[in-house]
């Protein structure tokens, strides 16, 4: 009988190997179909008039020069008068028409009046926090301060950014014979119609949710949002399938933020490096919303002296939404800074100082056997020196370093598969791709249990038809679908097994699936003289022949709160960042980065090292690149467009190697999250890397030139 663990090393034919993303012909090519592809007969076009005011009062809104028009079916006002605008973008009209064109026509022709109010829009300045003050403390950290040898100080912080996802927040809906149809770019298909139920007046199992493809999330498309719900009422008042899309505009402006963060910092050690008291003052803004606090300090969470205070500053900007690892990577860039400036304040290595200090964490053992793969990955010893690069000329290089960790315990998932008397085998789940290669991570998971090759599985995801997977969000896919995919495979061989056992002469707890066969598992069975032996083994269509008109169908579950021998929580990863800096253009330009991670039983080495890719690429943006800039007096994003919102090109990103930790103690903890950890370090890493090649430190991100060449002026090295 096949047992739910997963196999030893050996055993493993597809785990754990390179495998190519199964949909990756598809979307090279361009056959994938995405939300913006779907055309239907008879379909309309939906757009949206946003605000051009950050704080306003709608006074009255005039609809009746677009309701005019030829073409246009549907008017819908979406912020009355006398109901209040929060930020510049907020929906207030919406238009539905026979081309896009002619929508986008229709919504200029909308006339609003407004009384228009001076937004605030000042996240830097933690005099501006209001409301309650969220603060701990161990020890007494004001002392400790005093006490300490030395003791370092600074503000460091990152400024908000966009989701930035390369497709647009959208949906087509359309009413058929009593019954909703949804095609929409979203991380939770399974939950979907419940959030839209209410708003199309129909139940949740009447709601059919269609989302194979999509274009990225990063945490930005868990719900449907005012314009999901705008495009249900319209589809439903007009009888057509409606598009609604964002245009690239309001995508970057109102479909999802990563909130800013400041902070004040004294830390403060012994003598020999020992960290000994942090005192830390954290603020910074999610729009009018919540955006939650960074932990601080980060990683180093067992500083026997530490205090910590945070406030939320509210300012007139679109809300804030989960951004792949909310609040890491702020809390990791603050605290790494803060470690480093320590670190360069008693003439202490920096690799020594991180070291030295592990006992302060809650994976010591991973980060310093991750901190030693690291330092000879980019050649430490040799690349490595005191703040501020010696060398001649305006050319100077640094090293910079960085921890951090992240949770990925998987969600709950329900898988069926079914085996056919044909040999073939399907395998359903309402899961999403959201491009991290769930889709073969799955297929991966059916075939090795099995002992099939990978083309011998069909694996469906992205219909709400499917059963329920949890959303993608917080890395808990690859936890919750190789889970629910292994049990309810096992399932299936093993009933496979009952009907093939007795053929064999054998019985089913004697049995394997293994390179296409159903043989006996271990030595062959002894038989007397001249009698003939037993049938051994059969192939795989041989035995699934034995089913004859049947097939088998089997369900299998994974809860997040049980169950969890095939899924842990709790990953460490380092990262070490190499750049070279131009003293007299403050160009900062990335040699390499090295970063090593785990997660975990690893399912596809190649998906998961191209997730580590990825990671390191968004983050690299976010530290030399991504910021939303707004008008102090209007509130309105200046840089909502791809030319002026600037990401990493292929030449900006340097060399980067990934080191995936494997093997014994990190396989045996089943498998865990990857999506968000990544992305933590590269700012802090590429920071402090900074820092060590210039001399001095540049608090905030991005680090572009003006801020290098101005913590150059202000620390007396240039002119």
């Amino acid at each position: 009988m096949a047992e739910i663990a997963w196999p030893a090393g050996e055993k493993r034919s597809l785990i754990g190997k390179r495998i190519s993303r199964l949909d990756g012909p598809l979307k090279s090519c361009g056959r994938a179909k995405y939300t913006h592809d779907v055309n239907l007969p008879n379909m309309l076009y939906a757009k949206i008039l946003s605000s051009p005011h950050a704080a306003a009062v709608v006074e009255s809104v005039d609809t009746t020069a677009a309701e005019k028009m030829a073409g246009v079916e549907a008017v819908m006002v979406l912020l009355e008068p006398g109901e209040r605008v929060n930020w510049a973008g907020q929906e207030i009209a919406a238009v539905a028409a026979v081309t896009e064109e002619l929508a986008t026509e229709a919504i200029g022709k909308i006339k609003v009046s407004y009384k228009v109010e001076r937004p605030l829009m000042d996240d830097r300045d933690p005099a501006k926090g209001e409301g309650r003050v969220r603060s701990k403390s161990s020890g007494d950290a004001t002392q400790a301060i005093r006490d300490a040898v030395v003791v370092a100080e600074g503000r460091y912080g990152c400024a908000a950014i966009t989701h930035c996802c390369l497709e647009a927040h959208g949906q087509v809906a359309e009413f058929r014979e009593g019954e909703l149809h949804l095609w929409v770019s979203t991380q939770n298909v399974s939950g979907y119609a419940g959030q839209v139920a209410s708003s199309a007046g129909l139940p949740a199992n009447k709601i059919h949710v269609n989302g194979r493809f999509m274009g990225g999330g990063f945490g930005s498309k868990f719900g449907p949002d005012r314009w999901g719900v705008v495009g249900v009422q319209l589809a439903k008042q007009t009888g057509r399938p409606v598009k609604l899309m964002l245009d690239r505009e309001q995508e970057l402006a109102i479909a999802g933020q990563r909130p800013s963060a400041y902070a004040d910092v004294e830390i403060g050690a012994a003598q020999d490096g020992t960290i000994t008291a942090w005192k830390s003052k954290a603020w910074g803004s999610g729009g009018m919303g919540r955006a939650g606090a960074p932990p601080l300090p980060y990683i180093f969470r067992d500083i026997p002296n530490s205090e910590t205070a945070s406030q939320g500053i509210p300012i007139n900007r679109g809300p804030a939404r989960a951004w792949r690892a909310p609040n890491h990577p702020q809390g990791c860039l603050i605290t790494m800074s803060a470690m480093e400036d320590l670190a360069a304040k008693l003439d202490m290595d920096a690799l020594e100082f991180f070291l030295k200090n592990l006992h302060h964490t809650r994976m010591a053992d991973v980060y310093r056997e991750e901190l030693q793969i690291a330092a000879d990955m980019i050649g430490y010893t040799k690349k490595a020196h005191r703040r501020g690069d010696r060398t001649p000329g305006p050319i100077k290089r640094g090293l910079g370093i960085a921890l951090h960790t992240w949770g990925g315990a998987g969600h709950d998932s329900t898988c069926d598969v079914t085996i056919h008397s044909d040999g073939s085998v399907i395998a359903n789940i309402g899961s999403q791709d959201l491009g991290t290669g769930t889709l073969t991570v799955i297929a991966i998971v059916v075939a090795e249990t099995l002992g099939l090759p990978l083309e011998a599985v069909q694996v469906n995801i992205g219909r709400n038809a499917y059963p329920p997977d949890g959303a993608s969000g917080g890395s808990t896919t690859v936890g919750g679908i190789s889970s629910s995919s292994r049990r309810a495979t096992t399932a299936a061989l093993n009933e496979l097994l009952e009907k093939v056992a007795p053929e064999l002469g054998t019985s089913p707890d004697r049995l394997e699936a293994t390179a296409g066969r159903i043989q006996e598992i271990g030595p062959a069975q002894r038989v007397s003289p001249g009698l003939r032996p037993p049938k051994r083994s059969m192939t795989w269509p041989q035995a699934c022949a034995l089913l004859g008109q049947a097939s088998i169908t089997q369900q299998g579950r994974h809860s997040r709160s049980g169950a969890g021998e095939l899924t842990s929580s709790g990953v460490g990863g380092v990262q070490m960042a190499d750049v070279s800096v131009d003293v007299e253009t403050g160009v900062i330009t990335i040699n390499e980065l090295v970063a090593v991670q785990d997660c975990g039983l690893i399912i596809d080495l190649e998906t998961a090292e191209s997730q580590v890719l990825g990671g390191v690429i968004m983050g690299i943006t976010y530290a030399l690149y991504e910021e939303a800039i707004y008008d102090p007096q209007t509130g309105r994003m200046l840089n909502a467009d791809m030319e002026f919102y600037k990401l990493a090109g292929l030449a900006d990103i340097g060399d980067i190697k990934v080191h995936m930790m494997t093997g014994k103690g990190y396989d045996d903890r089943g498998v865990i999250g990857l999506g968000e950890p990544p992305v933590i370090s590269p700012g802090a890493a590429i920071s402090n890397a900074v820092a060590n090649a210039i001399g001095v430190r540049v608090g905030t991100l991005p680090l572009t030139p003006d801020k290098v060449i101005s913590a150059l002026v202000a620390g007396g090295l240039l002119s």
